[in-house]
């Protein structure tokens, strides 16, 4: 039980995010679903422990188990910067279940014109969203940056999908059965273009102003444009991974099931199947996809602005990627 609950150190993280495993079982701790059904007065009650915690004043009998979940709750629930109530379907808990429909929607065979805009659209309102509400609010951020990225990637998502199907219907060497196996796997580039599309719009001032880096103890160094490159690129590379096991590990699983005796004489099972195929890939690839880089990075001073170099005899300097 030790090694499960360390000391308890508000604000820090209950597993080490220098190794892939310790994050990916961080990240499995802030999707959890199971937090979307805390109750107010268990809110309340966790919230009201870590302040007496940090006053000092925690009652006796309080154990590290019960400080690193009430940590959980608070992290899960609310903004770490407003203190305010994330909308459940926009919490990072809610991710998996709240977006699965729309992964289900996006993978659905045979679609017209009108249902692949919808679904892309619908696909892209939902991540800027969750974008949004888990925004880094430390600075007024102008809502017409988020708006920007958001249209920036519906636009890009309904386009390549849109134009991937138009280009495939008239493509003459595919028969109809290629055709339609084809156009199943349509979703992937649309949606990672657009993925990549959302964070180079909102995050594009970074690259010319720069973000923070900080030595080992959290102190300011200075502003680096080069630590913003390695930032959006990691980001980016994150925002493309993700997709993959979501969008083309069904098509594939269901190509296979679709053959079988089963479904063949009961095709109403089809649509649950494909939905229960969709939350096991959604569930799989989220928390591998953000445990791939950790949230703050390092990088060699040596490797920075002459400027940050002057400011710190430390080797290494260290940066919040972001979301």
């Amino acid at each position: 039980m030790a090694a499960e609950y360390p000391p308890f150190v508000l604000g820090r993280a209950r597993f080490d995010q220098s190794t892939f495993y310790g994050r990916l079982r961080h990240f499995l701790d802030i999707i959890d679903p199971r937090t979307l059904f805390v109750t107010e007065n268990h809110l309340k009650a966790a919230v009201q422990l870590l302040k007496d915690f940090k006053l000092g004043t925690i009652p006796s009998g309080v154990s590290n188990q019960q400080l690193w979940e009430a940590q959980k709750i608070k992290q899960a629930v609310l903004h770490p910067d407003t203190n305010e109530k994330i909308l459940m379907p926009f919490r990072m808990s809610g991710y998996i279940p709240f977006g699965t429909p729309i992964v289900v929607g996006l993978l659905l065979p045979q679609q017209t014109l009108a249902t692949t805009i919808f679904w892309q659209w619908l696909n892209q309102s939902h991540n800027a969203c969750v974008n949004y509400a888990n925004r880094n609010a430390t600075k007024p951020t102008p809502v017409s940056k988020f708006a920007l990225g958001y249209v920036g990637a519906v636009v890009s998502a309904v386009s390549i999908a849109v134009g991937l199907n138009i280009f495939i219907k008239k493509a003459c060497r595919f028969n109809p059965a290629t055709r339609f196996l084809i156009q199943r796997f349509v979703p992937f580039p649309a949606v990672a273009a657009a993925n990549v599309s959302n964070v180079v719009l909102m995050r594009h001032n970074e690259l010319e102003e720069g973000i923070s880096v900080l030595d080992e103890d959290g102190n300011t160094i200075g502003s680096s444009r080069i630590a913003a490159q390695h930032a959006l690129l990691e980001t980016a590379l994150t925002r493309i991974v993700l997709p993959v096991p979501i969008l083309v590990l069904p098509p594939i699983i269901m190509s296979f099931l679709e053959k079988t005796r089963m479904l063949k004489a009961h095709p109403r099972l089809t649509l649950p199947l494909h939905g229960l195929v969709c939350l096991a890939a959604f569930g799989f690839a989220l928390p591998i996809a953000i445990s791939i880089f950790p949230q703050i990075s390092e990088i060699e001073t040596s490797k920075l602005e002459p400027e940050i170099k002057a400011a710190t005899l430390r080797k290494s300097c260290f940066y919040n990627k972001g979301l």
